[in-house]
């Protein structure tokens, strides 16, 4: 993402969209009541005669609408922006959906930006400056590849030497032969000398990464090989919980939301310094104990936690919006989608 504008005066900020996870970014930053505005395209109305009207063509314009609602969806590659038309050529008053993918502008206008919006925009520009990070989950009879994007983990392929088919005749692949394919499918899902994260259970990610290392030493430049109990996503969201311990992993967001998560599981379970449920958490805020509240993007819009972000921020709180599309957003669902971590015990 890219910042083209500000004026923090206003409340006005206009960024420029460059890659998908700029997309969840801004849908956890916009909320209904603030003004959203981009180049669209409308259908204009045509006056055909008194008594009908033609549907004219689409044509692009500019247009401001107050948000009702927010939408993502990670296989569409689109946010879909809806509300009402308050500024613009035509039909003010009538409903409108921005469609915003890679590369449209859209300027944000909010009453008052907290803190946690404005850290989460600095993070997606940060963001945009990092490689993306692929992971190879080994085990014996399965390979998992998926990229660690800034909202989750997406699963690229899961292939096997059991495959079988005309390629070879229902017979179980060679090793090599295996290897050979996993390469392929690293060839499609990312540029050489990207990070690379090779984990699972036993020596099969160190004979993948010989392998690699001997025929396609670009591909291997930047790579961290880490045991794990089990392969497959469940193995990478192993890893994700001590994302903040690895230099491959630091900085990157799902990591950093599921050690957190994990934090607090800790705190819960040796009964320290925590608090979960939204009247636990009000008793924690009002004492000015919170040091960092956790809060699931499922609730954000809440208006009574709304209120309770806030305050946290007003009292020198840190607030992490934690995504529901990995293993720790699930966990902090389990536990009513808010937790955080105290300065001190509160009973």
């Amino acid at each position: 993402m890219k910042i083209i504008h500000q004026d923090r005066r206003k409340g006005v900020i206009k960024v420029r969209i460059d890659d998908l996870d700029d997309l969840w970014h801004l849908k956890n930053i916009i909320v209904p009541g603030n003004i959203v505005s981009s180049f669209t395209y409308r259908r204009e109305e045509a006056q055909a005669d008194k008594l009908r009207t033609e549907r004219g063509e689409k044509k692009p314009m500019w247009l401001d609408i107050e948000v009702e609602k927010v939408e993502f969806h990670d296989f569409t590659d689109r946010l879909r922006v809806l509300g009402t038309i308050v500024q613009g050529p035509q039909d003010i008053g009538s409903y409108h959906t921005l469609n915003l993918t890679t590369g449209d502008e859209l300027t944000i206008k909010k009453d008052e930006w907290l803190d946690h919006e404005l850290k989460r925009l600095k993070e997606a520009v940060e963001a945009g400056e990092r490689p993306m990070i692929t992971f190879v989950a080994l085990e014996q009879n399965d390979a998992t590849i998926a990229i660690l994007r800034q909202y989750g983990i997406k699963e690229m392929a899961h292939l096997s030497p059991n495959m079988g088919g005309k390629m070879y005749d229902g017979e179980r692949m060679s090793t090599e032969e295996f290897f050979r394919e996993i390469i392929k499918v690293l060839k499609t899902t990312t540029t050489p000398g990207a990070p690379l994260v090779i984990l699972g259970p036993g020596f099969v990610k160190e004979d993948f990464f010989g392998y690699a290392k001997r025929h396609h030493p670009d591909m291997v430049k930047h790579v961290e090989v880490i045991p794990t109990g089990v392969g497959g996503l469940t193995g990478i969201h192993e890893v994700l919980k001590t994302g903040r311990e690895r230099s491959t992993l630091e900085g990157h967001r799902v990591s950093m939301e599921s050690g957190l998560v994990e934090e607090l599981l800790t705190e819960i379970k040796k009964d320290g310094a925590y608090a979960y449920g939204h009247d636990s958490l009000a008793r924690a805020v009002e004492t000015g104990a919170v040091e960092r509240l956790l809060i699931l993007d499922t609730e954000i819009r809440k208006e009574k936690n709304e209120a309770l972000m806030k305050k946290v921020e007003g009292l020198g709180g840190d607030v992490v919006v934690i995504g529901s599309s990995h293993e720790g957003g699930e966990k902090l669902k389990a536990l009513g989608g808010l937790g955080a971590l105290l300065r001190y015990k509160v009973e």
